[in-house]
């Protein structure tokens, strides 16, 4: 079940990290795949994304380039269903 969990987070994560194409010059972000934890139900099914999943993907657009480029994170960060989540949120799908 720990690690159904682990996985979903990770998918989240990863969504996030796809997502975004801008980088931010004013704030820091800290980059976490767990912030995009309600992102989860969006990735995993047919789900439309949550407004906190949107939310917390355009924070996290910064380290979509990071997330693509880890190996635990990549298959998630480049799935179909995350590239939707991203259009639908709004978040350009990251150039890197």
């Amino acid at each position: 079940m720990k690690r159904v969990s682990f996985v979903a987070l990770c998918v989240v994560a990863l969504a996030v990290v796809l997502f975004s194409g801008e980088s931010r010059t004013a704030e820091a972000v800290t980059c976490n795949p767990v912030e995009l934890a309600p992102c989860s139900p969006a990735l995993t099914s047919s789900s439309p994304p949550s407004s906190a999943c949107c939310s917390k993907l355009k924070a996290q657009q910064p380290c979509l380039c990071g997330y693509l480029k880890n190996p635990s994170l990549k298959q998630y960060v480049n799935s179909p269903n995350a590239k939707k989540v991203a259009s639908t949120c709004g978040v350009p799908y990251p150039k890197c």
